[in-house]
């Protein structure tokens, strides 16, 4: 028989399981009380009736205490008004470790306060709400995984410490490296993922990147995580159509499997079953026009804010793409279209109700002279791009990718305001602790 599992209740029913985690609340009704315990997987209802159990263990069920750590036995069966549908019928419980009443855990059941809750990170994710959200990120993950090497990708990690940016070079944290000077937390794994497309023409990586940006929005992190492909001899057109394909088996993946979670979070699952191909695809200039006509003042060549993604996002109930930003408002290394050389070959994806951007990519210029042109345009040290000017000179090839940020597109997922409660131990502004 495989280990027993909240999450897994109905597989279970009316046979005598184990249950190992902590007590969450704690109710009684006369002779009858109602511990209600957590073991990761979700909360379950057992239920203790005087007259049928030991004086021992009814003592040491009133005895419990929120978050004391438990061992019980019991018989699942399914009860309707239980969390879940399904109860345990206690016949011995185990105490592992009792949280004194003196000390009690400083997390009750009332409402705290944001910073209150920040402050006790370690201990707020053990809450219903916050431990759905980070199976729900799992599950964002793990899908993304499911995707890429469904469709033969490699993943090929990139260095979390790098010689030089890949973006703007005042949103870096530096630190020194021996001997050999400053180095730089990296700010995108696609430099180097480039590199590793080249030889293994479908890759991306997977892992932290860092923001030295003095933002306090709710869509920032100064620590976050992106997914990134990369792909060889791919067009804008194949990005715009890989990020699409990517969005919509994520969402498919999250309703198929985390509906629980999305229960507990209170989302409105008929707005993500809406998510569905195709895309709408505005050009920049299309956006632009779009966002004159709502009033906006924004001069062509500037890029999107926040206020002017959420603007556009409120057209459609689904992700819009948008494409073809002006070069200049864009990184160095983004290919400019034949037909316009003033736009870039880029494009972003902003999610729907207002979540704002998820998604940026680019084509990569791939010719070498004017990939040197703009790094001295930029002001860049030639030195640090050596080996990244080699890519251009050894077997050159149009290629591209993108960044997929876990943290917004879990908050969009989630329905939730703020991206601090998409990741364990959010790194903001303000915040480092725990």
């Amino acid at each position: 028989m495989a280990e027993f599992s909240i999450a897994r209740a109905a597989a279970f029913e009316g046979k005598e399981v184990t249950l190992r985690g902590w007590l969450y609340n704690l109710r009684e009704s006369g002779k009858i009380r109602f511990p209600i315990f957590r073991d990761g997987s979700g909360v379950m209802q057992a239920v203790v009736s005087k007259g049928e159990v030991s004086d021992a263990l009814w003592q040491r069920v009133g005895e419990l205490t929120q978050e004391s750590s438990v061992i019980a036995r019991g018989t699942v069966r399914r009860e309707p008004r239980a969390p879940g549908g399904y109860e345990l019928v206690l016949c011995d419980l185990e105490v592992v470790q009792r949280v004194p009443e003196s000390d009690p855990y400083p997390i009750s059941l009332k409402e705290h306060g944001v910073d209150f809750l920040l402050n006790h990170r370690h201990l707020w994710i053990r809450s219903p709400r916050q431990a759905a959200l980070l199976r729900l990120r799992h599950e964002v993950i793990r899908s993304i995984r499911e995707f890429f090497d469904g469709r033969g990708f490699v993943c090929t990690d990139s260095p979390i410490l790098t010689p030089a940016a890949c973006e703007g070079t005042t949103t870096l944290f530096e630190l020194d490296y021996f001997d050999l000077g400053k180095a730089y937390l990296t700010q995108s794994g696609q430099l180097y993922v480039e590199a590793t497309a080249a030889a293994l023409g479908k890759v991306y990586c997977f892992g932290p990147t860092f923001r030295a940006e003095k933002s306090k929005t709710r869509r920032h992190l100064t620590e976050f995580w992106m997914v990134e492909p990369e792909v060889a001899f791919a067009t804008l057109d194949d990005l715009m159509q890989l990020a699409e394909d990517l969005v919509c088996s994520i969402i498919e993946k999250v309703l198929e499997r985390r509906r629980p979670e999305l229960e507990t979070l209170e989302r409105d699952t008929k707005k993500l079953e809406r998510i569905q191909p195709p895309f709408p695809r505005l050009s920049y200039d299309e956006a632009l026009k779009r966002l004159h006509e709502k009033g906006s003042q924004l001069p062509w060549g500037e890029d999107l804010g926040g206020a002017d993604e959420t603007a556009l996002s409120e057209s459609f109930d689904k992700p819009t793409i948008i494409h073809r930003y002006p070069a200049k408002a864009k990184a160095f290394y983004m290919q400019p279209d034949a037909e316009r050389p003033e736009l870039a070959l880029c494009m972003d994806m902003l999610a729907p109700e207002g979540y704002g951007e998820i998604i940026g990519g680019s084509q990569r210029l791939h010719d070498h002279d004017l990939l040197l042109q703009r790094l001295r345009e930029h002001q860049l040290p030639e030195d640090a791009f050596r080996w990244y000017l080699d890519l251009r000179k050894y077997g050159s090839v149009p290629h591209g990718g993108f960044g997929l940020g876990i943290e917004r597109t879990t908050a969009w997922i989630a329905g939730i305001p703020h991206i601090r409660e998409t990741i364990p131990f959010p790194r903001m502004l303000y915040r480092i602790y725990p």
